[in-house]
């Protein structure tokens, strides 16, 4: 049974798709995971740059 009782706090997840739309939580995290994604490669290029002078 996934009925929660009344007493027990809402998980995290469920406090925040309270509060914000389903779709704009998955396009947060997604721009989140890419923007990372990009800063990693774009310090990896600063290294590697460095590297080779």
């Amino acid at each position: 049974m996934s009925h929660t009782p009344p007493d027990q706090p809402l998980s995290v997840l469920k406090r925040i798709e309270s509060k914000f739309p389903r779709g704009l939580v998955i396009r947060l995290v997604a721009y989140l995971f890419v923007g990372h994604l990009f800063a990693g490669f774009v310090y990896m290029l600063f290294v590697l740059g460095a590297r080779n002078q």
